[in-house]
């Protein structure tokens, strides 16, 4: 750890990236409450298909990813079952492990919205950067 206090300028720069940072994610609020899912609901889909090496995810894996409590996981699973989005599977492997996956009408609701928030990050480029803080 450093001594260093910040000045003016660390402090504007950490302004302005947590600015940029909040207005990305009320355009994704936006965006995905006009499909008609809640931003949960809309990560949990994302961190479903975007997991490393599968098409699927497991409860502790999803609530890892959203930094969440395992039965908060466990509720918006099924939230998003009830609402035909996913589907969970016992493991053919582990009997132990619930395997959640997309239905084809998650599928569907996430390639919209995943392409909507590629755009608005491209937009983005130059404009949302990690803040240069020094440090001596």
């Amino acid at each position: 750890m450093t001594n260093k206090t910040l000045d003016k300028s660390d402090f504007a720069a950490l302004s302005e990236f947590r600015y940029q940072m909040r207005r990305f994610e009320r355009f994704s609020e936006d965006v995905v409450q006009a499909q008609g899912i809640t931003p949960l609901q809309y990560l949990l889909l994302l961190h479903i298909k975007g997991y490393p090496g599968r098409d699927w995810a497991s409860v502790g894996e999803l609530a890892e990813r959203l930094q969440a409590k395992h039965h908060g996981v466990v509720a918006l699973a099924t939230r998003c079952e009830a609402m035909g989005l996913v589907v969970r599977r016992v493991s053919e492997t582990d009997r132990r492990r619930v395997e959640i996956h997309l239905l084809p009408h998650g599928e569907t609701i996430l390639a919209q919205l995943a392409e909507q928030h590629r755009i608005e990050l491209l937009s983005l480029e130059g404009v949302f950067t990690i803040p240069q803080i020094r440090h001596e």
